[in-house]
Order: C-alpha cells, then structure tokens, then sequence
C-alpha cells in the first residue's frame, strides 16, 4: 500500500530536485572543462593491484547492477576515498540496499539514470519505488545517522540511453532496440528543454560506437553536460569522443581488465582538455 507519507516524502523530494536544479551546474559543482576522463568501478569486480592508476582520471563512478552488495560498495568507496581525498566520486546505485549512511558520507553525488529506451520501471517506476522505500522506512535501509535530506541533496537524475542491446544493462533496463542519431537528438533536447536534468549519457557498454550520437546530442546542450561510455580503450578513442562534443568519456571494462589500455585511455590530447 502507498502511504500518505510517502506521498509527502516525494513531494518533498521533487521540491528538492526542483530548486536544486534551478542552478544544476552549480549543484554538481563540476567544472567539465577539465573533468574529461571519468573511469567507472564496479564493485563486484577485481580490481587492479595498484589503484594508484586512478591519479590520472579526473572523476570516479561507483556502480554496477549485477551481484553488487552494499558491503561491496561501501568498502569500494571507503577505498577510494581514503586514497585520493580529493577526487569527485560519484555513487550510481541499483537499488536501496547499495545506499547506507556510510555511502552518502562519503560520496560527492548520487546519480539517478532515468532510462529514455527502457521499460517504465526504468524511466520513472524505480525511482516511485525507491524514494517510496526511502521515505517509509529510512532508518531500517539506512540507519539512524541520516535523514532523508540528506540522501535527496546528493541525488543528480540523468538522462540515460542504452545503444548496445546485448549489454547486461540493456537487458536489465528492458531496451529491446537501439536509438536511431535523430532519436538521440530528441532525448537530448527533452533532457535540456522538458527535465532539464545536468547530465545527459549516452552508453555502448563494452562496444565503440563512434561519435555519431555524441554530435547528436551535443547539438542541443548549452547547460547540460554530455557524458559517453563503451569501448573507450585507447587516448585517440577518448579524444575522438571529446571532440565530436561530449564533456567526459567514462572508462570501466579495461580499469578491471586491462590496467595498461586503460593507463592509455588517460592520455587525452591536451586540446581536448581545454576545450570551451
């Protein structure tokens, strides 16, 4: 049954995403002139024996939807935090169980993917559900230390568009097809004009799939920052994606699998880093 609390909870929520987007650069506080290389970790995957690697990437990206627990994420986080304080880290949590009052201390952001090619539950029901079981029963997901507030200030949406079908987040996400470039371009200007979301992300998972869509979309943003993750293994792939107009590529499969490709992937050209 959906309580008369929840329903004040969300309205809550939604004021609170509305005035923190009336300025949403400034809410994420990130400025995407020199944050272009973003690497994504999961934390139900080994890691590389020195993750001293990390120094060279300019953000960070907890998450994964497959086998995650909050133990996992929470020690992953606590990790990386302890070893470069200074680092944007970001939370993209599948479900509540991944977030916990240690999670939010110590993480910048909270990202929500708002799926444009997905199944409902990933473009707006997964969120119902979860702020629902945030507001009736918070101390019970995440302990007495925290208050609902102080979840909500941290949460970012983002619009999200899955490209590679075959991907486990395409599966999970319920995309049973690809978007065409002028379908991109539409979900791009519904994420400036109609959500006006800070975060616009276009993902090939573990496939390349050049820059078409990346041009797509950048067409339209002015406040929105354009993010592009799959297949990004090498310096001229980053730096092809930066100049088709994307704000920062996300690296995760070779952070896990290949510690030198991925020590490539930070070699953007310089040009690209300064890039208005």
């Amino acid at each position: 049954m959906f309580y008369i609390g929840n329903l004040i909870f969300l309205g809550n929520y939604y004021s609170a995403i509305y005035n923190m987007l009336q300025n949403k650069q400034d809410h994420m506080n990130i400025n995407w002139k020199t944050t272009n290389h973003i690497t994504k970790i999961d934390p139900a995957k080994s890691f590389p024996t020195d993750i001293g690697v990390l120094e060279d990437t300019d953000l960070v990206i907890i998450g994964g939807s497959d086998g995650v627990t909050r133990a996992d994420t929470e020690t992953t986080i606590q990790q990386i935090r302890e070893s470069f304080p200074d680092l944007p880290l970001v939370q993209e949590p599948y479900a509540p169980v991944q977030i916990s009052s240690e999670t939010t201390a110590n993480v910048d952001w909270i990202i929500v993917p708002v799926v444009f090619n997905g199944d409902r539950d990933h473009f707006v029901g997964n969120h119902v559900r979860m702020l629902s079981q945030l507001g009736s029963d918070l101390e019970g997901l995440l302990g007495q230390d925290i208050s609902v507030m102080d979840v909500v200030e941290k949460l970012v949406p983002v619009g999200y568009v899955i490209q590679n079908i075959n991907s486990k987040a395409a599966t999970i996400a319920g995309v049973s097809e690809p978007l065409s470039v002028a379908q991109v371009r539409g979900a791009a200007l519904a994420t400036e004009i109609l959500y006006d979301f800070p975060v616009f992300y276009v993902d090939y998972a573990e496939r390349f799939g050049g820059t078409a869509d990346t041009v797509a979309a950048a067409t339209y943003f002015e406040d929105t920052a354009l993010l592009y993750s799959g297949g990004i293994d090498s310096a001229q792939k980053a730096t092809d994606v930066l100049a088709a107009g994307a704000d920062g590529v996300i690296v995760d499969k070779c952070f896990h699998e290949d510690v030198e490709a991925f020590t490539r992937t930070t070699r953007i050209s310089p040009s690209q880093r300064t890039l208005e």
